[in-house]
């Protein structure tokens, strides 16, 4: 097996083979061309003076060409950022400016965004757009054909500088410690992705969640280093999947646990329609999945239902497969980078069965980009670092988290932890999607509230709140169940399948408490 994991390794034995296929149009991205193309690309941001430990910045929607970039700047030896195209433009601009990118590449395809963004901007030196024109932004085609591919000898592994997704507050770039590395080196998850999940040269990898995330991006990139094909959804539609994993034989897949209820939930003809005898594997991760959504995708799968636990910060990573999940249900896993512990509220570590703060002992390290306060919170004293999980370890050492420390409600002098009560709602044949928080109370400082998306077809009022909430009562403690429901018509959540919930509490921070038709009263 090679120790090479340089996509152009696989270039030079089969320079035609599919690198990348877009799922909605066909078109096919070669190895050869992969390797062409990024080199070229690198080439570019070396003669415009770019060095290693450079930042660069991505705009790009899921395509075969947003590949290319990235291998370009990583070849480059520089931090690569993708930017949220579902962000706004001042939102979108604030992660360009705070990474310090001198180079911001886009597509025409996100014409209007990547003009707004770059009026906002002040310190990106050079812009290149493709697919088409795009006021302020030089021809990415144009540049890239007339460049001098990148001098082998001058390439250095890049690094993602991931900005979190700002579920609790404004986003923060995670960046990793430059290693300076030999291109071709690859990381920890790049030696991983082989001995972990299987893959090689004969794998074919649907990628069904938007590119400018940790995992869309890093598995497809690491599957590239294994000369896999890489199917890129332009965005998840349920049937599509099934349709593209008969197309394309697809032997693996990876999916977020909102994904897998949108899937259980097509008709049954549906789900029986497509051949998927090709999948070997198929992954989870982004969020916690409910146990009866994982056990009914194990049976409808069989046992090749995987999850791993890890973060954009790399400070962990835990993984479970289908037999051990069936044996320890509800479980992430065993750490394989890092040495998982639970802290309690006085720093000190608990036992078996107790619940806390989980934490890694780790021997890579990151920041926070410009805060750090928040990268000295992610630290203690013993070096080890925490993603704000909460969550026991079993006598096996298997992890189970409980909810995210941000999203705990606090009721009557009580911890909840909403996750509970959300994967009790979410499988419920009326509820389209769920997210449950804590809202203020003048007696018990704050009460439960869920805010449901009901399910296709389903009319909320009154009666669905009622029968809701005695669904919860059936299967919880009372006081982890909502006291009340507010129905929506979608709910604020990222394309990852996680829940925006500062958007939420603030949204409900002030709220009457009265139920409202479904859509009224949102902001």
């Amino acid at each position: 097996m090679s120790t090479d994991l340089r996509p152009g390794f696989h270039a030079e034995r089969d320079p035609d083979r599919p690198a990348a296929i877009n799922g909605t149009t066909g078109e096919v991205l070669s190895y050869g061309e992969l390797e062409d193309r990024s080199a070229r690309l690198a080439g570019v941001l070396r003669a415009h003076g770019l060095r290693a430990g450079d930042h660069v910045a991505m705009l790009v929607d899921n395509q075969p060409e947003a590949l290319v970039v990235a291998w370009g700047i990583f070849r480059a030896g520089c931090y690569l950022t993708p930017v949220n195209w579902h962000l706004g433009a001042d939102e979108a601009a604030y992660i360009v400016e705070d990474c310090g990118a001198r180079v911001l590449i886009t597509t025409a395809r996100l014409r209007d965004l990547a003009e707004a963004v770059s009026a906002r901007l002040s310190g990106v030196e050079l812009r290149l757009a493709f697919d088409g024109p795009v006021d302020g932004f030089a021809s990415y085609g144009d540049a890239v054909a007339a460049a001098t591919p990148i001098d082998p000898a001058d390439e250095v592994e890049g690094s993602y500088m991931f900005y979190s997704s700002g579920t609790t507050g404004r986003p923060k770039g995670v960046k990793p410690a430059f290693t300076g590395a030999p291109y071709g080196t690859g990381g920890a998850f790049d030696l991983l992705i082989g001995a972990l999940f299987g893959f090689d040269d004969s794998t074919v990898y649907l990628c069904p969640a938007p590119l400018y995330h940790a995992a869309p991006l890093g598995w497809s990139m690491a599957g590239q280093r294994k000369g896999a094909t890489i199917v890129v959804m332009e965005r998840f539609d349920a049937e599509q999947v099934l349709a593209l994993v008969e197309r394309h034989r697809v032997t693996h897949a990876q999916f977020v646990p909102t994904h897998f209820v949108r899937m259980l939930k097509l008709p049954p003809e549906a789900r029986t329609r497509y051949d998927l005898s090709s999948l070997r594997m198929v992954v989870h991760a982004a969020a916690p999945c409910p146990v009866p959504v994982k056990r009914e995708m194990i049976e409808w799968l069989g046992p090749i239902v995987h999850e791993y636990y890890s973060g954009s910060e790399g400070v962990g990573f835990c993984t479970i497969g289908s037999e051990e999940w069936l044996a320890h249900p509800g479980s992430v896993g065993r750490a394989v980078l890092g040495v998982a512990h639970i802290v309690g509220e006085d720093g000190e570590e608990l036992p078996p069965g107790e619940t806390g703060q989980v934490w890694f002992e780790t021997p890579s390290r990151f920041e926070y980009h410009n805060d750090p306060e928040k990268t000295a919170g992610a630290w203690d004293h013993r070096g080890w670092s925490t993603l704000g999980d909460i969550g026991h370890l079993d006598a096996d050492g298997f992890l189970y988290l409980t909810d995210r420390v941000s999203h705990m409600i606090i009721s009557g002098g009580v911890n909840i932890y909403p996750r509970e009560t959300e994967d009790v709602l979410v499988v419920h044949p009326s509820v389209g999607d769920a997210a449950v928080i804590g809202v203020p109370d003048d007696e018990m400082g704050e009460s439960v509230l869920a805010v449901v998306e009901p399910a296709p077809g389903v009319v909320p009022g009154p009666e669905l709140e009622a029968e809701l909430i005695a669904h919860c009562r059936a299967n919880l403690s009372a006081f982890k169940c909502p006291r009340r429901i507010d129905f929506v018509v979608e709910l604020p959540r990222l394309p990852t399948g996680k829940i925006r919930k500062g958007e939420l509490r603030k949204q409900y921070g002030s709220w009457s408490g009265t139920v409202t038709a479904m859509g009224e009263g949102e902001a």
